[in-house]
């Protein structure tokens, strides 16, 4: 009997010792009485012993092992606590262990049964991984304390990335909410953290923050198209990296239109500007690209607009208000992103006041010169274009006016001002208008000066001779660009001092006639100067004449003829100019009496000349008598002849003796 109440054991006795194996249970009751009582045999009789047996606490140990090892995060995790009697004791201790996870979470108690104790903890955080879980086995009456632990790993835990986008489809603009919503894969559990990179084709990176396990970004810049969104998470300690995908839609987005013009009304020819404003209809957003089409409604061809910033422009001037008010047509053509739209306005165009101006050239002119006057009518700004229709000139001396066409905005006429009486002229040019412009009236003044002349002189005959008529004609006509026939007088000079004379134009002609008197200063410069008149300026012209010497005839008379022997001779010489020459010649006669003697030269006086010769033989009779002229500045020399008949002279035979 072994004193803690279990069953007593038989043993037989073998040499008088009787052995039995007991294991005590429990301290409780300890020091046991161990009572052995011998029941005796035919030799031996019944006998009990007894004995103390001090059983103390068993020692024990912890063992703790966590499944599953390695763990992820957020992962279920059981720990299973094995509290075993240490030999030589034996038993299944009871009583309670506290756990420590090793992750400063609270520590948990639990009771062992069986001698086991089981609990489930979940990591958070590899945070401090590789973590030791401990198990503290408090003891209890008949086990020991005592102490387990176990090194426990853990792993990031996998993660899934979805992503939804919405609204899907969009149009262009419109703000697009993207979220990621990252989650555990199991048997991770948790909320990540961290941060999610949205990658959009074709268009921008976002990134953005997880919260509560979601990630939000919104963008409006997506292009009209289909996109694929790539959302990443990146991880962190505690969670792996992951990627999702969507695909969007962005469709284009609806326009409004709107076109006005200005300054409306506008006038002919008047630059209008067409604005159209494209705007993005909610809920789309964005600026519209692309080219605005305007039709101005007149029949023009039409004009494309750049759409910057939303705005296309474009200019047009009206050339006629026939057809007012006019519908301009703005049409967007869309772009990628933008669908087209159009807008209408009305626009009232009126007709455009003139300026006519009025110019003429040359200015100054001279009488008789065509002046070109040139009306240019111009639409008066705003307004703009080219007039149509006549002018209407008043050249102001009292002319027959002139209608002029109008050919690209400008009427040209010639006219000839035919006297300065009244310069400076007053030209009016009077536009008649159109239906598209108002009449204007210009003016001008023109002034009409004196025409240069040209004075031209001509004598006849030229070469003349000494004493010959000589006509000189001077002939006056105006310079171009004048015109006209001169009047008034020509005074001539003759160059050889004699006194001018003046002669009257008559239908722009002076002549009048001189004789020179001497080829002293041949040639002679002769000058013809006009006076000029009311309308013609003067001038002056030259000519030169050539005076040769007239030619002359030399007459020789003797007397008495005949004569005797020794009887003086009277010989005279008359020297006189042949026509058309004229004048009286001087210098010397030559005087060859014929008969040997030496000649005899004498000077000519009025023209003649006498000398007396005697002549002493009758042989040769009659004798030639030549006279030379040797002539002078004015005069040729000539030659003349005579004959001279000499007879015998009469004689008286006187008787004389001497001595007597």
């Amino acid at each position: 009997d072994f004193g803690d109440g279990s069953a007593t054991a038989t043993v037989p006795v073998v040499g008088g010792t009787a052995t039995s194996t007991h294991t005590y249970t429990s301290t409780s009751g300890s020091p046991y009485t161990v009572t052995a009582s011998y029941s005796g045999d035919t030799d031996f009789t019944t006998s009990t012993g007894t004995d103390t047996q001090t059983v103390e606490v068993a020692g024990t140990t912890t063992a703790v092992v966590t499944s599953p090892n390695p763990s992820v995060v957020g992962q279920p995790v059981d720990i299973t606590v094995v509290v075993a009697a240490e030999a030589p004791g034996t038993g299944t201790p009871a009583g309670d262990v506290i756990v420590t996870f090793g992750d400063g979470s609270p520590a948990e108690t639990v009771t062992l049964v069986g001698g086991t104790a089981t609990v489930t903890h979940t990591y958070t955080s590899t945070s401090g991984s590789p973590y030791t879980v401990t198990a503290t086995y408090a003891g209890n009456a008949d086990f020991s304390a005592s102490t387990g632990t176990e090194t426990h790993v853990v792993a990031i835990a996998q993660t899934t990335t979805t992503v939804t986008s919405s609204p899907d489809p969009s149009v262009f603009g419109e703000q697009v909410t993207i979220t990621a919503t990252v989650t555990p894969t199991a048997p991770g559990a948790g909320t990540p953290g961290g941060t999610v990179f949205f990658v959009i084709s074709g268009g921008p990176v976002l990134s953005a923050p997880v919260t509560a396990g979601t990630a939000t970004v919104t963008t409006d810049a997506l292009a009209v198209g289909p996109h694929t969104i790539t959302a990443t998470y990146n991880g962190n300690s505690n969670f792996g990296l992951s990627t999702g995908t969507d695909t969007h839609t962005v469709n284009q987005s609806a326009t409004t239109t709107e076109v006005t013009s200005a300054p409306d009304p506008s006038l002919v020819g008047e630059s209008v500007t067409a604005t159209a404003t494209v705007t993005a209809t909610a809920p789309g957003a964005g600026t519209p690209t692309g080219t605005v089409t305007f039709d101005f409604g007149d029949g023009s061809a039409p004009v494309p607009g750049a759409v910057v910033g939303g705005t296309a422009t474009a200019t047009h001037a009206y050339a006629t208000a026939a057809g007012s008010p006019f519908t301009i047509t703005a049409t967007y053509g869309g772009d990628t992103s933008f669908a087209g739209s159009s807008d209408t306005d009305s626009h009232t165009v009126g007709s455009v006041d003139t300026t006519t101006a009025v110019t003429s050239t040359p200015d100054p002119s001279v009488v008789g010169e065509p002046v070109t006057v040139t009306a240019t009518v111009t639409a008066t700004a705003p307004g703009a274009g080219t007039p149509t229709g006549t002018v209407t000139f008043d050249f102001g001396d009292g002319s027959p006016t002139e209608t002029g066409t109008l050919v690209g905005g400008v009427a040209t006429v010639t006219h000839a001002y035919a006297t300065t009486a009244g310069s400076p002229y007053a030209i009016t040019a009077t536009y008649g208008g159109s239906g598209d412009f108002n009449p204007s009236t210009g003016t001008d003044t023109q002034t009409v000066g004196q025409a240069a002349t040209t004075a031209a002189v001509t004598s006849t005959p030229d070469p003349s001779v000494v004493g010959e008529s000589v006509t000189v004609t001077a002939t006056v006509t105006a310079d171009a660009p004048g015109a006209g026939t001169p009047t008034g007088t020509v005074t001539f000079d003759f160059g050889d001092g004699s006194p001018t004379e003046t002669g009257t134009l008559v239908g722009g002609v002076a002549t009048v006639t001189h004789a020179y008197a001497t080829t002293a200063g041949s040639p002679y410069t002769i000058t013809a100067t006009y006076g000029g008149d009311t309308d013609f300026a003067g001038a002056t012209g030259t000519d030169t004449q050539t005076v040769n010497q007239a030619t002359t005839t030399a007459a020789v008379m003797s007397g008495p003829d005949p004569s005797v022997v020794g009887e003086p001779v009277t010989v005279t010489a008359t020297v006189t100019a042949d026509a058309p020459g004229a004048g009286t010649p001087t210098g010397t006669v030559t005087f060859d009496f014929g008969d040997g003697t030496p000649a005899v030269t004498e000077t000519l006086v009025g023209g003649t000349v006498t000398t007396t010769h005697t002549y002493t033989d009758v042989a040769g009779s009659p004798y030639t008598i030549n006279v030379s002229y040797g002539g002078d500045t004015d005069f040729a020399g000539a030659t003349g002849a005579d004959t001279q008949t000499v007879n015998q002279a009469t004689t008286t035979a006187a008787v004389m003796s001497g001595p007597d």
